[in-house]
């Protein structure tokens, strides 16, 4: 690859992003094509590695997420070269990315993975948190050693893990919806895990194999506490792990969830002050309605009209598309929800630029069983497919959509409890027209199935239920399953047996 005199350096594929998706993607080009120069462009220092892959089932699959200094990415593959720099801005008619650094790169085929940032509740507060990355998960850190209270605001897995790890700090819960982790369950579900939010006594976790590269210098500079800005990648399943989530409270838990409510507006204490208003104290019982005597750094009025102190507030809402430096002279197709609209074949509006993860939209049909969420799983097998798309396409051949699209699939652990969740598991778009069945063991065992038409559309699997195969088999072939009524969830009668 020839940078020298000053003209722009080529490369047949280039990738921007670090992450899950960029890394899977260039991995996969890099061996697709063992003698061509794979760009991946990515502003961190570290990337993201998938490690211990197994393949669980036909569609679920586990991994670990490890960072790793990117010239480990350049060992296994000699024809990777890692840029580490922003991308400053995309000429796609001329097939061209700058970069931060003053560098330009043509390529021939782009695929873009820059992923996603936290979506906060208002920008540029020091003492509103996002979380998405191990950056920010750091920051937090420091912030809890000295908190007494915190705000916690958001109701997906994030938010949710965190909840449970914190002890020793008071915690007020603001979600929006009825019932807890409505990203991944619902109110059964959330009323089957309450119990262990609420739990004194924690079992000791699972020693967590996941090391953790760190850049060398960063901690000493001191990065400020809202370097939201900053984009880092984004958390692994066990970002938690060998953090030490505790505030200064001797107690180990205190969470106080307040439901159907939202963040109506953040006062700092001297405005608080000037609004001569009631704050509350940490709720004791269902009718409390105490006034607060201490005063607290930072006050959170809630759209239920509750003002609640505490040390800071952590905005765990979900994450923007970081569409940002590809947008400014590209004409891009833009989903709803602000990524980069993809065809079946990853590809986005644009000639010869192609889209996976976090920053993409899929905006193909979907199969009735799958649906698009911007997580870990899904970035994975985006990478992987766009890759193997972009290789089809410069080899002139045609490719079949990837299985793993077929079917909605994703497992991971909330509260020390194996989860798996499984097509349209919380019925989403099926309207009213669908029916819930559901059996549940307390602090043992939940399961709860989509049923429509008397076909399986989903599931949701709390626990070691070994269901997941049986259920995978029956939302993918769709077999009519009404003869069976409720005994298809009956713990007396192996389901398996039926199904093979």
């Amino acid at each position: 690859m020839s940078g020298a005199g000053g003209g722009a350096a080529r490369a047949r594929f280039a990738v921007v992003g670090g992450g899950i998706a960029g890394v899977t993607c260039a991995e996969k080009l890099a061996a697709e094509f063992p003698s061509e120069d794979i760009l991946l462009i990515t502003a961190s220092p570290v990337i993201k590695a998938v490690t211990n892959f197994k393949q669980v089932s036909k569609t679920l699959e586990e991994f670990d997420v490890e960072e790793q200094p990117s010239s480990l990415l350049e060992k296994r593959y000699p024809n990777v070269r890692v840029i580490q720099s922003g991308v400053k801005h995309l000429k796609s008619d001329e097939h061209k990315i700058y970069t931060e650094d003053g560098k330009e790169y043509l390529y021939e085929k782009l695929c873009l993975c820059a992923g996603a940032k936290p979506k906060l509740i208002v920008e540029g507060n020091p003492y509103v948190l996002g979380i998405r990355d191990t950056d920010s998960a750091q920051a937090f850190q420091k912030n809890l050693a000295q908190a007494e209270r915190i705000v916690v605001v958001g109701n997906g897995g994030i938010a949710l893990e965190l909840v449970y790890e914190i002890q020793g700090c008071e915690v007020i819960w603001a979600i929006k919806d009825k019932a807890i982790g409505n990203t991944f369950f619902d109110a059964g579900a959330a009323e089957f895990l309450i119990p262990k939010l609420t739990a004194e006594s924690r079992e000791t976790p699972i020693e967590c194999k996941r090391t953790k590269y760190t850049v060398e210098g960063s901690e000493e500079k001191g990065r400020p506490a809202a370097a939201s800005d900053k984009l880092g990648s984004a958390l692994g399943p066990d970002w938690h792990e060998g953090l030490h989530l505790k505030g200064t409270k001797e107690f180990s838990h205190k969470v106080h969830i307040e439901i159907l409510c939202e963040v109506k507006k953040i006062h700092l204490q001297q405005e608080f002050i000037q609004l001569q208003q009631t704050s509350l104290t940490f709720p004791k019982g269902e009718k409390n309605v105490e006034p607060d005597e201490v005063l607290w750094p930072v006050y959170v009025e809630l759209t239920n009209g509750k003002i609640y102190g505490c040390n800071f507030i952590v905005s765990a809402t979900g994450v923007v598309p970081n569409v940002e430096p590809f947008l400014d002279g590209n004409n891009f197709a833009v989903g709803e929800d602000g990524g980069l609209k993809v065809d079946k074949h990853m590809h986005t509006s644009l000639p010869d630029v192609y889209a996976a993860g976090d920053i993409c939209t899929a905006a193909w049909e979907p199969s009735p069983v799958w649906h698009q969420m911007r997580l870990w799983t899904q970035a994975r097998q985006m990478g992987w497919y766009a890759a193997k798309c972009v290789a089809a396409d410069a080899l002139g051949e045609s490719i079949d959509m990837d299985f793993s699209f077929e079917l909605f699939a994703h497992i991971t652990k909330f509260f020390n409890y194996k989860v798996v969740v499984l097509g349209k598991y919380n019925a989403q778009g099926l309207g009213s027209d669908h029916e819930l069945m559901l059996r549940c063991t307390k602090g043992h065992e939940y399961v709860k199935v989509v049923m429509q038409n008397g076909r399986m559309m989903g599931a949701v699997l709390i626990g070691e239920t070994d269901l997941e195969e049986t259920f995978e088999n029956l939302i993918l072939n769709q077999m009519d399953l009404s003869a069976y009524g409720e005994d298809l969830l009956n713990p007396d009668i192996d389901i398996e047996d039926y199904f093979d």
